[in-house]
């Protein structure tokens, strides 16, 4: 079966929580026993982009997989969007857990909260994974602002609501077709599904906010780095038809232990595109790290 060809599901012995934090209640998978990994997603999708993942690391990891702020089936305040803000919401889940340090696993907007819990908490991030997309304020991020394709990170507004209003699955499809290699890898199946979710209502207003915060977040960043580089082992993924060797060049700006890996034949869904070789090299980084 060709990868995307129907959209994965976690294994049975997943549950999810509804987990109030920080103002928001968190949609969350969690499954496994052993060192904890929290995996965050991206926009366009929801934690359940993370199935083929969770069910390699469900074997010896708790796992814990939630829908960011507003996004999902996660509650949507009316603010909070800002990524400083969201990576409290990470903080807050894992007390909520008993969950002290764990593994951190990002794609896209996941990155950016991803990057804020780990600069405001480093000692709760064992080792962290970032996946195919910027952050705000850091490295060539002014040149990243320039690429015509980035034009939604200045979309939004209730005009741009109503132009989406019902229209929300044409919208999406524009991210998957246009940032993927091969835009048949991201299936049908996936792409109702998450078309479903993200016209649930406040869900586009809830993801225009997060790229609407984004001049926040690249004030927030500069301080974050300004105070001190990450000094967990980092490894910087990006898709060889997307963000590539770039990843590695941009979190250079920001850690001091980064290693760089681009997945070949990929764009920016690596979850959808090549699954098997993404899981397979985040599993032998963590592997290498323990």
């Amino acid at each position: 079966m060709p990868a995307g060809a129907e959209l994965p599901s976690f294994p049975a012995e997943f549950e999810t929580r509804n987990i109030p934090t920080n103002g928001a209640v968190l949609h969350v998978r969690i499954g496994g026993q052993g060192p904890a990994a929290i995996l965050l997603h991206g926009y366009g999708e929801t934690g359940d982009m993370w199935a083929p993942l969770a069910a390699e690391l469900v074997r010896d990891h708790t796992v814990v997989a939630p829908d960011l702020r507003g996004l999902g089936l996660s509650s949507r305040p009316d603010g909070g969007y800002d990524k400083k803000t969201q990576g409290r919401d990470v903080t807050g889940l894992l007390d909520a857990l008993g969950i002290e340090r764990a593994d951190l696993i990002t794609h896209d907007i996941g990155n950016m909260v991803g990057y804020a819990f780990a600069a405001q908490y480093p000692a709760r991030v064992t080792r962290f994974v970032l996946m195919d997309a910027p952050l705000p304020g850091i490295g060539p991020w002014d040149e990243i602002l320039k690429n015509p394709l980035l034009w939604h990170f200045r979309f939004g507004g209730p005009d741009m609501e109503r132009l989406v209003a019902g229209r929300e699955r044409i919208y999406l499809d524009r991210f998957w077709n246009e940032f993927s290699a091969e835009p048949a890898a991201f299936g049908e199946a996936a792409r109702e599904h998450y078309a479903r979710l993200y016209a649930l209502p406040g869900a586009m207003h809830a993801g225009f906010a997060q790229f609407a915060a984004f001049d926040q977040d690249a004030i927030d960043n500069k301080v974050f780095v300004g105070a001190g580089k990450l000094a967990m082992p980092i490894l910087a993924v990006g898709g060889e038809k997307s963000f590539g060797g770039t990843m590695a060049a941009l979190m250079r700006a920001a850690a001091t232990d980064v290693q760089e890996l681009v997945i070949q034949n990929s764009g920016h869904w690596l979850m959808e595109e090549q699954p098997a070789t993404t899981v397979a090299a985040i599993r032998a980084f963590l592997d290498r790290q323990r």
